[in-house]
């Protein structure tokens, strides 16, 4: 009796384990949890200073083409900037352009950007603690004529941009580098068109025409992941347009493509950057960059009902009204600007940064944060 039983148990085991694995597979499997949302002024602070030294420090040997900076001259963006509460970027991003002979008009000096920024984290418990993990470094090639930023073209010099992260506590080490371009402002303005941008405001449809649009071009650019691995490599593509009569800045679509835990999420962010004069501006330099970006508008139904907030408006006041129903980002971002003596050429920037989430994700935040960072050259030109 104890062989027979002996030989039976193994053959009941395994048919009380396939009788179970129906029950097993009925169960669904869970689901990886959506990004918290965040509600919350100053998600984005911090200060920058930028010396323009390629239109202060201008070339006087005659050997190169009329006007062009000196050799060696470079703009320096200096800049500490806290992003969604726990994560900082410090350090500078110096911009030398591409100069070239005053006769044959051959390249005396390659147009180049070179990043050194030091990456931070706070400890979410007690933000004063904070531990420096990495580094966003390498360089980018800067093309003048089309205005092209080539994100992985400092792999020629042996220094891609790249975020390298150490491995610190139980964080791990990794590198990963930026790709894809930018093509910033275009030299020849005379090919500009105009363009109809539209938005939902107060459940009815405003437009702006903008009769000098020059769009700023995301193509398929690759951010870094980090600085933390809850940050993904994002995929941008879309455009951010500057309209040359007001100052301001348009989008109808810059589409960010990440994973995380294993998800994909999509968010198109649509939406406005106005810019804001002081009446004095020509004498105190002060202006302002109000932002008004919705992230996944098509998505969430417009607020209704609003329509009186907006009577005695014009469709173009209209058009940059804050509507706080719908996930966005908004706030200023403030600058006093000092010019050349005699002139209205700016000659350097201080600006300090104060931009609000409504219902947006850290995810969503570090990635617009990253992508203005990588626009800094364009987004503060003249």
């Amino acid at each position: 009796m104890k062989q027979r039983l002996a030989t039976l148990l193994p053959a009941m085991t395994l048919a009380m384990i396939f009788a179970a694995a129906p029950l097993a597979h009925s169960q669904p499997a869970a689901q990886p949890a959506a990004p918290a949302e965040i509600t919350e002024n100053g998600v984005i602070t911090g200060t920058m200073n930028i010396e323009f030294g390629s239109r202060t420090n201008l070339d006087t040997s005659g050997d190169l083409k009329k006007g062009s900076a000196a050799m060696g001259a470079k703009d320096k963006y200096n800049f500490q900037i806290q992003v969604a509460k726990t994560t900082e970027y410090a350090g500078e991003i110096t911009r030398q352009p591409k100069l070239f002979s005053s006769i044959l008009g051959r390249t005396k000096q390659d147009g180049r950007l070179y990043y050194n920024v030091n990456l931070a984290v706070m400890n979410p418990s007690d933000l004063k603690q904070k531990k420096t993990i990495g580094k966003w470094v390498g360089e980018v090639p800067l093309d003048p004529a089309s205005g092209t930023y080539d994100l992985a073209g400092g792999k020629a010099n042996e220094s891609p941009l790249r975020i390298a992260i150490d491995a610190i506590g139980q964080g791990q080490a990794f590198t990963d580098p930026f790709a894809g371009k930018l093509v910033g402002k275009t030299e020849k303005k005379e090919a500009l068109g105009s363009r109809l941008y539209k938005r939902v405001v107060g459940g009815k449809e405003v437009t702006v025409t903008v009769k000098r649009a020059d769009p700023m071009k995301f193509q398929g650019i690759e951010l870094a992941k980090g600085p933390a691995s809850v940050y993904p490599r994002t995929m941008v593509n879309g455009s951010l347009d500057y309209d040359y009569e007001t100052s301001n800045y348009l989008t109808e679509g810059i589409t960010f493509t990440y994973s995380v835990d294993g998800k994909e999420y999509t968010d198109k962010v649509t939406g406005s950057i106005k810019w804001v004069e002081d009446a004095q501006y020509k004498t105190n330099g002060r202006g302002a960059y109000e932002f008004n970006l919705r992230f996944n508008e098509d998505k969430n139904k417009p607020a209704q009902g609003e329509g009186a907030a907006f009577a005695g408006q014009s469709a173009e006041d209209a058009f940059f009204t804050v509507d706080n129903s719908l996930p966005s980002l908004t706030g200023k971002i403030d600058y006093v600007d000092a010019f050349i003596p005699g002139e209205e050429t700016v000659s350097a920037s201080k600006i300090t940064y104060n931009l609000n989430a409504n219902k947006l994700t850290k995810q969503q935040i570090v990635n617009f944060a990253k992508l203005w960072l990588i626009c800094v050259g364009p987004t503060n030109d003249d």
